[in-house]
């Protein structure tokens, strides 16, 4: 019996963006980005521009995310070539984004390690961190693996 799981010169739809490589990592991204999102969110926003990238960041990515597994669930891609290149693209943004955003992150956190009186924040600032660096890893994965098969149409 053949695997479904290989990277194929077609675009998937419906279920089987659960089960091919790299859609099956649409659902992590989601998750460890909604994770960012919530913990900097709860947390004591100093100082604001780090931060606030950090929040575009996770936001931005999360949407887009969630787009792009409707628009591959719903097959609106029609397999098109284009719509691999699009992919491989706005992986590669989006794991630059994040990575910016981590180290972002992890300065800021950092800094507020040494203030006395922000353990609350500082633990969720370190769960942040945590997640944001999975986030980077999930997209540059997908970007790898995206290249792969946007060489392969």
């Amino acid at each position: 019996m053949a695997s479904n799981t290989g990277i194929a010169a077609d675009l998937p739809s419906g279920a089987r963006i659960c089960t091919t490589i790299p859609d099956i990592l649409y659902l992590p991204e989601l998750v460890f980005g909604g994770l960012v999102w919530i913990l900097v969110a709860c947390t004591l926003v100093v100082p604001p521009n780090p931060l606030g990238w950090v929040m575009f960041v996770s936001i931005f990515c999360f949407v887009m995310t969630f787009i792009w597994t409707v628009v591959f669930a719903c097959g609106s891609h029609h397999s098109k070539a284009s719509w691999a290149t699009a992919d491989f693209l706005y992986h590669g943004i989006a794991a630059f984004f994040y990575l910016s955003a981590s180290v972002a992150l992890t300065i800021v956190t950092l800094d507020l390690k040494k203030k006395e009186g922000e353990t609350k924040n500082y633990k969720f600032d370190v769960s942040a961190v945590v997640f944001s660096y999975v986030a980077t890893l999930l997209y540059f994965f997908h970007t790898i693996l995206s290249a792969m098969r946007w060489k392969s149409f």
